[in-house]
């Protein structure tokens, strides 16, 4: 186990270190974010003052360095844009993009495993078509897509909910749903293969011989076993999210980590982005390390003390 636990930990470490240094060279040959920030007509005094003023005078070595260091430190870093921390500017914004990828998830495992488990235990019945139908249509669809047909629908000519911004519980409905869609249809396909899977296996048979009801078979001991790579998935999915938020917080307005991403990379906000993809990388890296660990729980025959 603590072998397991200090392999794991070590390939998190190398690959957000990975991940922040192609980010931090890439950023940095999108062009010259001081140019941006000055007005229209500044002078090169104005501009050479500014570069010094923020680093960017220094050779890219040493920006790196400094970069490096910083995090050592727990600092992000200042925004070269809002002139605050950047680590402040994204604190405010995670809470609502954590509320919109856990609504999202909800929504995605929620309908997604039962419609999965539905159409593998009663395959070939006529309500497996429909179900099937509506997989298809939320893998097919794109997000953006999703929502702009929901704002049409539900806001605009229904009017029951909001069509953007945060405006109470109910703002979460449409983003989750068309943030959750295509997630669902993984879901309900994944977890329609691995319980047909388990449907096929000696265990499920001599369950019925012994007497068994074919439904404590399927919720005492397939849907046990079917859940390892759904658990997978789960922990894929999230980091889907997290990156179709982007999309979804734009089409909806919503004020996550999302939008933040597009305004600092328009702005060439550097420091910002960094802060965004450092969050990201942790979460997405923490949540497979989880998933890792709960294999364990799920099946005992897996052992921790194999990478």
């Amino acid at each position: 186990m603590p072998r397991y636990l200090a392999s794991r930990l070590l390939q998190a470490i190398l690959t957000t270190f990975g991940v922040m240094t192609i980010v931090f060279f890439v950023m940095r040959l999108s062009g010259d974010p001081v140019l941006l920030l000055v007005p229209e007509g500044a002078t090169r005094e104005h501009i050479d003052a500014l570069r010094r003023e923020l680093g960017f005078d220094q050779p890219i070595w040493r920006q790196y360095l400094t970069f490096l260091a910083g995090l050592l430190r727990f600092e992000l870093g200042v925004s070269v844009v809002q002139r605050v921390p950047a680590w402040d500017i994204l604190a405010s914004r995670i809470p609502y993009t954590l509320a919109l990828a856990g609504a999202a998830l909800v929504v995605a495992i929620g309908l997604g495993v039962p419609a999965g488990v539905i159409m593998a235990v009663w395959r070939g019945r006529w309500f497996e078509r429909p179900i099937a139908a509506i997989v298809v249509a939320g893998q097919s669809m794109p997000t953006f897509l999703t929502g702009i047909l929901m704002i049409m629908l539900f806001a605009v000519t229904l009017r029951w909910l909001p069509s953007s911004g945060v405006d109470g519980p109910q703002s979460v409905i449409m983003p989750a749903i068309a943030l959750g869609m295509l997630s669902m249809s993984t879901f309900a396909r994944m977890a329609r293969i691995a319980v047909v899977d388990e449907l096929g296996k000696d265990y499920v048979r001599a369950g019925l011989a012994r007497g068994l009801s074919p439904g404590k078979v399927v919720t005492r001991h397939v849907l046990r076993n079917a859940s390892i790579p759904v658990v997978t998935i789960a922990a894929l999915e999230i980091g889907n999210l997290l990156a179709g938020a982007i999309i979804v917080e734009t089409v909806f307005a919503w004020p996550g980590i999302g939008q933040l991403a597009i305004q600092a990379i328009q702005s060439r906000d550097f420091l910002v982005v960094q802060a965004i993809v450092l969050f990201v990388s942790l979460v997405y890296v923490a949540v497979n390390l989880a998933a890792d660990l709960l294999y364990a729980g799920i099946d005992p025959r897996i052992r921790f003390g194999r990478s």
